[in-house]
């Protein structure tokens, strides 16, 4: 039952039609079309152009009715229906324009290519082409192979499910405890961005006033804060509050290592995070954690300054590119040393 979901999961990657996102509408574009008609048209299904100067020049190669928006709106695009890849069929001159765009881009979850410039349709590469023997240039890939993605979610499943039940006891008290000393609903849902910039909403044991609550994120919590209850205050300091979070483990919105989710109108020194972190939506390139790299480096709790949050999203980021079985394992151990001495958990 755990390994289904994930099972079913590779067998549609395996079968599927891959969706693909084109990004310009120039003549690179239209090239690339073609070719994907002649060559691929049965394993690739172009879902749409996206084109950030579209309507700034005449449609000289009538693919306008194809654009469904900007790049910002692809971003928009994944968060409603996943595609699997995005091709740049930009100019390679337009060095700037490439970079900046795929800045933007790399805070999606799939790969990225720039397709070949006009001369590259005429002459394909004979054989290991990137689509249907087209060679491309692998401009970013997704962190984590179908594999890896595979071995991941059904270690995440089995051991959510079997630390539910083997808490059980503890989350039972734990939920009376909150129930039967202030007054409000027994758990704390808040949005957080997940994977690909989605949103999905975390779960927590409340732990503040039910009349004081910040379901926006947008002040963080403070030592000696008011709004904390005395049972919250335990809970925060235990980190038993994030338990329930093993649900949002079972339902895939999170795996149980992994970036921590941040509250989506979070501020720092009265700054969006993204406002100070360029790759701050880098770190959603895999599914958030319910404990992760930065934690068990010392960052756990509030982020009180921008340098804090650089530096917990360099640690996210080391964490994405170094992926490993074995460093998820580890740093489950090392959470449970952190949660024991309690440091900057309030």
């Amino acid at each position: 039952l755990l390994a289904r979901p994930a099972l079913d999961g590779w067998r549609v990657a395996q079968l599927a039609v891959h969706r693909v996102a084109i990004v310009g509408s120039g003549e690179p574009a239209r090239r690339l079309m073609e070719w994907i008609e002649a060559n691929a048209k049965d394993v690739v299904e172009v879902v749409g152009l996206f084109d950030d100067r579209r309507g700034s020049a005449p449609d000289r190669v009538a693919l306008s009715h194809l654009v469904l928006g900007t790049t910002d709106d692809l971003i928009e695009y994944y968060r409603k229906a996943p595609i699997d890849k995005v091709i740049i069929a930009l100019p390679h001159q337009a060095e700037e324009r490439l970079l900046s765009i795929l800045r933007r881009l790399k805070q999606l979850p799939v790969d990225i290519a720039l397709a070949p410039d006009l001369v590259g349709f005429r002459v394909p590469a004979l054989q290991g082409g990137e689509l249907a023997g087209l060679k491309m240039t692998a401009l970013s890939q997704r962190p984590l192979r179908a594999s890896e993605r595979f071995f991941k979610e059904i270690f995440d499943r089995g051991a959510a499910a079997l630390l539910l039940l083997v808490l059980s006891p503890l989350l039972l008290a734990a939920a009376l405890a909150v129930k039967l000393t202030s007054h409000g609903p027994i758990f704390f849902r808040q949005e957080r961005h997940g994977l690909g910039n989605r949103i999905f909403h975390v779960l927590k044991f409340r732990s503040m006033r039910a009349d004081l609550q910040d379901v926006t994120g947008a002040r963080q919590t403070e030592r000696n804060d008011a709004r904390v209850t005395p049972v919250g205050n335990f809970l925060r300091r235990t980190s038993l509050d994030e338990l329930p979070q093993l649900i949002n483990v079972l339902r895939g919105d999170m795996s149980l290592v992994g970036p921590r989710p941040l509250p989506v109108q979070m501020r720092v020194e009265d700054r969006l995070n993204y406002e100070i972190v360029a790759e701050y939506a880098h770190r959603h390139r895999v599914k958030p954690g319910i404990t992760g790299w930065a934690q068990v480096k010392g960052h756990r709790g509030a982020v009180d300054t921008a340098e804090g949050l650089q530096s917990r999203v360099a640690y996210d980021l080391y964490y994405i590119e170094n992926w490993s079985l074995w460093l998820d394992l580890k740093i489950l151990f090392m959470t449970g040393a952190v949660c024991a001495l309690g440091k900057n958990a309030f």
